[in-house]
């Protein structure tokens, strides 16, 4: 990390826009202000001020200009705020005109949070959690995140770092007075052994909801299989009110998977158009058939048309032309070119998808946190079926350790530089 001095960048959206927002943080924040405005308002005040360069004295801007005394702010440092119009040429203008004042810099991606974790602000799991707010694309996501980003993770590795303190304390005490060996074995069986697998059995809980949210991060796959001329393409454009797949009377047209990003019921979807299933000598056509089978083979979902000669699990049964003719089963009928049923299509699939996604319970939401809780949890499994007080006390030790790198306490400096240089500057 550069070296501690106040750092600037705008934290607003792509340029040009209505508004654009430039974030400073550090000691120089209110300096900066002044330099540019003449005054700075009281703390959490906005004010209309006019800015201006401190050299030529130019009006650059009539903005709002916002000022947050540390330590009641986001980094816990002092932040201002200035708020202008999202010109491009202003903002560049502004930037330029920070850089150049003593003990100010453009920040680096994600510093504003990383000095929000070392001011304890937030955690780590907060951190991860804005970060993913941030990224986030359907209510899912921002549902997932903002839970991360509120502290629900962090709320329970507090309570579960209690627990195991008390843990550890009961068990030194047992080691530090127990008369005789036989009382130590009987003080570790009565007092750490059942709190010890009632705390893993908790974590357990939390990481078994860790598969489907990793799955919400990747986003589901739907794939629509079927014989040639089933009506695949069609249903595809219409559900995503796109012309992705070329539509003909024609059978064999798709020879590709051809895929399209969709919202559908909240959740992150990529819809999956395939070659038709069917035997075939032509070699372009049946890898067609081939890449088809094995994408649908990965889908969380298959919307099957017709009969295809081929099953997979997670079927949807769908007959896509009941405005030509009325399937013989029960299979759900809509109608890609007129629309009919096609609301009750999607509603069905967001129910299908919506079981595989994480409930409302706070879960882990990337490969770094499960890591660190799984070390935790097997730590514990070891603690429980330890028969040396000594080596439960170690094992415990390390589940505590791992706690603490979950929450980023024990996070090495290149391990979070990793971690935050992934985030979005401003951020």
């Amino acid at each position: 990390m550069p070296e501690c001095r106040t750092i600037f960048a705008l934290s607003s959206g792509a340029l040009p826009a209505a508004v654009a927002i430039l974030r400073i943080s550090g000691p120089s924040a209110k300096a900066a202000v002044e330099a540019l405005s003449g005054r700075c308002p009281p703390p959490r005040q906005a004010a209309l001020t006019t800015l201006r360069d401190p050299g030529s004295g130019d009006l650059l801007e009539a903005g709002l200009v916002l000022f947050f005394a540390a330590p009641a702010s986001f980094t816990g440092e002092d932040v201002a705020e200035l708020q202008v119009t999202g010109s491009r040429a202003l903002v560049a203008r502004l930037q330029s005109l920070l850089a150049d004042m003593p003990d100010l810099r453009a920040a680096e991606p994600g510093e504003f949070a990383r000095r929000a974790l070392s001011a304890g602000k937030l955690d780590l799991t907060q951190a991860e959690g804005l970060a993913a707010l941030v990224d986030a694309e359907t209510e899912a996501e921002r549902s997932q995140a903002m839970m991360a980003a509120g502290g629900t993770i962090r709320q329970s590795a507090e309570g579960w770092r209690d627990r195991l303190n008390r843990l550890r304390a009961d068990l030194e005490a047992s080691l530090d007075f127990g008369d005789a060996e036989e009382d130590v074995a009987r003080e570790l069986e009565q007092s750490v052994q059942t709190p010890v697998s009632d705390l893993r059995d908790d974590i357990d809980l939390v990481l078994s909801g860790a598969a489907a949210a990793q799955r919400l991060s990747r986003g589901f796959t739907v794939a629509i299989v079927g014989p040639p001329n089933a009506g695949k393409s069609t249903l595809l454009n219409t559900l995503s009110r796109t012309d992705a797949a070329i539509v003909s009377d024609r059978a064999g047209t798709t020879r590709d998977v051809i895929e399209v990003p969709m919202d559908i019921g909240g959740l992150p979807v990529t819809l999956i158009d395939t070659a038709g299933l069917r035997a075939t000598d032509d070699p372009v056509e049946a890898e067609g058939v081939r890449r088809a089978a094995a994408r649908a083979g990965g889908a969380d979902l298959v919307i099957r048309l017709g009969e295809s000669g081929t099953r997979f699990a997670n079927e949807l049964p769908v007959h896509a032309k009941c405005d030509v003719d009325e399937p013989p089963d029960d299979r759900l009928q809509v109608s890609a070119r007129t629309g009919e049923g096609l609301d009750k299509l999607l509603s069905v699939i967001g129910d299908r998808l919506g079981a595989l996604a994480p409930g409302p319970e706070p879960t882990v939401i990337n490969e770094r946190q499960h890591r660190h809780l799984a070390m935790c949890r097997d730590e514990l499994h070891l603690a429980h079926g330890a028969g040396d007080p000594i080596l439960a006390a170690e094992h415990l030790r390390r589940a505590a350790d791992a706690l603490g790198r979950l929450t980023g306490q024990l996070e090495t400096d290149a391990m979070l530089d990793a971690v935050f240089s992934r985030f979005c500057i401003g951020k």
